[in-house]
């Protein structure tokens, strides 16, 4: 409760900065060693939402950066809560998602005794952050919480972790709010997009790959404007390909996991290839496997916010320090040549990714994930937005789903279970009025499917499609690939997910064959309640393209040589 004496304590000085900084929404689990700051946001604007576990609290943070660009905001109790919550952490670093997440400490006398649920924070979050830091004097509140904004959007954005001493939160003082944060925008220099122009115009097997964090909408629409003037056939890297509409006529198609095979050989066969935003992880280099390292084989620009990654695996013939968003927007004024050599390929390029998505191929099973994918192409409206976690399930949607708008897809490139419900529970706190979809594997889905109940708690209508195989999918299909015929540590027994969903307060449904899946997502709709949509799903049907079987056959063969 504030006080009339015009002093503030140290948690109220916080949350002042939060508000200041544009915080709308707070993402916890409570915990004694920040009361202080409990009770600050009592009667303040700001939404807070508490969660079942912290993992949960720190996706949802770190879906909100990935949505909007502003840091999303967690806050978790200390020690086992601050551990717990490292699963969303290291999502924002991989990710490159702006976060701040602020944890309880022990008070300041008593620390270096291992005190209750005492943790050196800098030495546990260091190597995942881009800072951590830990607030000692109640004065110095307003400039660190600015300058953690400032770290977490500033060059590649990441996560960055404030630990609070509890005793330092109660303090009372009278210090100056900071002014509201802005990021620092980073500007390609004229004479790199001189160069660039160039090189376009000596091309003639050129790409453009996307991907990485500091889009906006403006931006997708600037490098679409760009790519079109200029015939570029366009690929989006592992779960970015909401940055570029599929049915634009550059579009070449997804770059993740699994890809067209035309598309891989097309990356290959590039004389010139130009990346902006991404970093070229492992996901999005095949195993780095595509380009070779350190110079790549093929004419190499690398567009990059944070300076530290440019040359750092792949050497660029042309390294442009920019932010996607101005790149974007300095792309525009590119003249392109008299004579576009490759814009023949670039049209087969596009019709290769529809013959890839159109038609999903046939799986054993009742249910098939991509026609269940198709439908729900064909039928939600462009600002529905699409939450995943990990899982072979996934593979169905970036290869059969079409992301129509910026920011509708929620995904982790750090591959990290867990994600797609807390990350949906987010987004529809953001945006009330969008449909959003959870999906996830059986595995996935109980790595913290109980923050369902934080989606009944606020009456959060997300639709959670769970595709159930009985198996943690994806390592069964490393297994079967080398060691066939072993199976060991991957089979599971799920409960019932429909009682699930009912038990929590929620709607749920069984779907047993894909003809039926229509009326159980028209039923889900209709209940306006959190939803789960049971997907029993035959565990051969590991991807599009194989089965288990097919996989354990073709390792026995070759082992058998």
């Amino acid at each position: 409760m504030r006080a009339h004496d015009n002093l503030r304590t140290a948690a109220e000085v916080l949350v002042d900065q939060l508000i200041i900084n544009g915080v709308q929404h707070v993402f916890c689990v409570p915990g004694e060693s920040y009361l202080a700051v409990l009770d600050a946001f009592h009667d303040r604007d700001i939404t807070v939402t508490v969660c079942r576990q912290e993992a949960g609290a720190a996706m949802m943070a770190e879906a909100i950066g990935k949505a909007t660009g502003r840091p999303g905001v967690c806050f978790v109790t200390r020690g086992p809560g601050s551990t717990n919550a490292a699963h969303g952490v290291h999502i924002a670093r991989q990710d490159s998602s702006p976060m701040i997440m602020f944890v309880g400490q022990v008070a300041r006398g008593m620390r270096d005794r291992e005190a209750f649920q005492e943790l050196d924070y800098r030495a546990v979050f260091g190597s995942m952050t881009k800072w951590t830091t830990e607030i000692d004097d109640p004065a110095r509140v307003p400039e660190l919480v600015s300058r953690a904004f400032y770290a977490a959007t500033s060059g590649r954005p990441g996560p960055v972790v404030v630990a609070l001493p509890e005793d330092m939160l109660t303090e009372r003082i009278q210090t100056p709010n900071a002014p509201m944060f802005e990021p620092a925008e980073i500007w390609p220099g004229a004479t790199d997009m001189m160069k660039l122009q160039k090189m376009l115009w000596a091309a003639e097997r050129p790409i453009m790959l996307l991907g990485g964090s500091r889009w906006s909408e403006q931006a997708t629409k600037a490098i679409a404007r760009f790519a079109e003037r200029f015939a570029l056939p366009v690929a989006t890297t592992f779960r970015r390909a909401h940055l570029f509409d599929p049915l634009h006529p550059c579009y070449a198609g997804d770059f993740g996991i699994g890809p067209n095979p035309k598309l891989l050989a097309r990356v290959k066969a590039a004389d010139l290839v130009i990346l902006v935003g991404g970093r070229l992880s492992e996901m999005s280099s095949q195993g780095y496997t595509v380009f070779d390292i350190p110079a790549p084989q093929m004419s190499f620009v690398h567009v990059h916010p944070g300076a530290e990654e440019l040359g750092r695996v792949y050497r660029p013939n042309l390294a442009i320090n920019a932010a996607p968003t101005a790149f974007a927007a300095m792309a525009e004024s590119l003249q392109p040549p008299s004579e576009i050599k490759w814009r023949a390929d670039t049209e087969t390029a596009h019709a290769d990714f529809l013959a890839w998505t159109t038609t999903p191929t046939q799986v054993p099973g009742g249910v098939n994930l991509g026609e269940v994918m198709v439908w729900l192409r064909d039928h939600l409206p462009p600002e529905a937005m699409i939450c995943n976690g990990a899982g072979n399930y996934s593979i169905w949607i970036h290869r059969f789903h079409r992301y129509r708008r910026f920011a509708t897809q929620l995904a982790p490139t750090s591959g990290s279970m867990g994600y797609g419900v807390p990350a949906a529970i987010a987004m529809k706190r953001l945006y009330p009025d969008r449909p959003v979809i959870a999906f996830a594997g059986d595995g996935d889905f109980l790595m913290n499917g109980q923050e369902f109940a934080t989606a009944v708690q606020y009456d959060l209508p997300i639709i959670v499609v769970v595709a159930d195989n009985g198996i943690y999918g994806t390592i069964r299909m490393h297994q079967e690939r080398e060691y066939p015929g072993r199976i060991s540590a991957t089979a599971l027994r799920n409960p019932d997910f429909v009682a699930y969903a009912h038990a929590f307060g929620g709607f749920g449904v069984k779907v047993e064959a894909t003809a039926d899946f229509a009326a159980a997502f028209k039923a889900a709709q209709a209940s306006g309640k959190p939803s789960i949509i049971h997907l029993a799903v035959d565990p051969e049907a590991i991807t599009p393209i194989t089965t288990l079987e097919k996989i354990r056959a073709k390792a026995l063969a070759s082992q058998a040589k």
